[in-house]
C-alpha cells in the first residue's frame, strides 16, 4: 500500500513541478507579447507619419541610379 501512495507523492511532486515551469514559461512569453505588441504599435505610428509627410525630392534625386 506504501507503494502506492509513495508513486501517488511522486507524480504529484513532478506534476506541480511541471505547472511551475509551465507557468514560468507563459509568464515569460506573455511579456514578451507585451513587449512585442508595444515596438509594433512604435512601427505603424512611425510608418503612419512617413505617410502623412512625404519627402520632397530635387529632379537629382529622382533620376535612376545607374545615371
Amino acid at each position: 500500500m506504501n507503494t502506492a501512495i509513495e508513486r501517488l507523492e511522486s507524480k504529484i511532486a513532478y506534476l506541480e513541478s511541471a505547472n511551475n515551469e509551465l507557468s514560468d514559461v507563459v509568464y515569460r512569453q506573455q511579456r514578451e507579447l507585451d513587449e512585442l505588441r508595444v515596438r509594433v504599435a512604435a512601427l505603424i505610428e512611425r510608418l503612419s507619419g512617413m505617410r502623412e509627410d512625404p519627402t520632397a525630392y530635387t529632379p537629382e534625386q529622382e533620376r535612376p541610379p545607374h545615371y
